[in-house]
């Protein structure tokens, strides 16, 4: 193993700003990721950036299996592509694994690619 190997980048480490608990979404810049622990203000914490979750879903979104969602962060929950990304929203790096309609379910099946994606 080479000697300057730090980690997989499966999961990386985060220093939360606030408090943090296992499974939120945090949004790094591009990055995108769930808390896999609790996390408290100013502790260091692992964030899986790839992976699949069940994660709330807007109520009136319509997502296809294979779409690109944006976070709302406003709401903490994903939209489809036609949604607007307002300041916070992150869009880019996050698929959706199910097709939902509007009212069809409360949480998508999404994953998270760990690629960089969009931070408005």
């Amino acid at each position: 193993m080479a000697t300057n190997f730090v980690q997989e980048g499966v999961t990386i480490d985060y220093t939360a700003s606030s408090a943090i608990s296992s499974g939120d979404v945090v949004v790094m810049g591009s990055l995108i990721g769930i808390a896999l622990t609790d996390i408290a203000i100013g502790d260091i914490g692992s964030v899986m950036i790839r992976g699949v979750f069940d994660l709330p879903k807007v109520d009136a979104a319509v997502i296809a299996v294979g779409e690109e969602v944006l976070f709302d962060s406003s709401a903490s929950k994903f939209d489809d592509a036609a949604a607007t990304p307002a300041t916070g929203d992150h869009a880019g790096s996050i698929v959706a694994l199910e097709a939902k309609g509007a009212t069809t379910g409360e949480t998508i099946r999404v994953l998270f690619t760990g690629a960089p994606g969009t931070l408005t």
